[in-house]
């Protein structure tokens, strides 16, 4: 049995894309599990990125295909990965999943594995809002909303000053972006991508036993 699992993020500076390198490790590591990994399209202007210092980050991962919003109808799980902006996600994410209306109407994505991942700036920057706020927009399109157990027991690392809650995996940027994922964060990130393929591989097996 063949299991799709999408990561759909946006990631202006590395950041999330190192996080959703981790997730698809994770993922990957589920046997049966195809893992595709899809961007959103950006908003801002080049000029504005190059002077940022964005431009170039982003040319590390300009190989990637660019998200449709049909492409989410034939994951069996989603899994978003997203910056915060003032607590909340991202525009380009907002602009990617606000095309999703006919997704919607069509109930294409009900049943679904949803799941979020996200990084900020700073420790309390929106790790916890980003995620939840985007929760609500999976549970409007019908999809299976699924975090990090504490199972993942980094979850609890009070050694080191860490990005992950049971919402999602995250990261911390630093106020000048200069901080990359730390192991610690990346291996909720991978757990993260692993806990969601068994489910959506668990769902799948059980919905053919149910039509056989």
């Amino acid at each position: 049995m063949n299991v799709k699992v999408q990561i759909v993020f946006y990631s202006m500076f590395g950041h999330i894309y190192q996080m959703t390198k981790a997730i698809a490790e994770g993922a990957s590591s589920v046997e049966g599990v195809e893992v595709e990994i899809l961007r959103v399209t950006e908003l801002v202007p080049e000029n504005i990125l190059e002077k940022s210092g964005a431009l170039a980050a982003q040319k590390t991962f300009e190989n990637i295909p660019f998200a449709k919003p049909e492409h989410l109808t034939k994951a069996d799980a989603i899994i978003f990965g997203t910056p915060t902006r003032f607590g909340n996600m991202c525009a380009q994410m907002r602009n990617f999943l606000d095309q999703t209306g006919s997704l919607w109407v069509a109930n294409a994505l009900v049943g679904k594995v949803g799941s979020v991942f996200t990084s900020t700036g700073t420790q309390h920057g929106g790790q916890e809002t980003t995620i939840t706020s985007f929760h609500t927009t999976l549970f409007h399109l019908g999809m299976i909303v699924v975090g990090v157990p504490y199972s993942e027991t980094k979850l609890t690392n009070m050694n080191e000053i860490t990005g992950g809650s049971p919402y999602g995996a995250s990261t911390l940027a630093g106020a000048d972006g200069k901080r990359t994922p730390s192991e610690n964060e990346l291996a909720i990130a991978r757990y993260q991508g692993k806990h969601v393929a068994e489910i959506a591989k668990a769902l799948k097996i059980g919905r053919e036993k149910i039509k056989a």
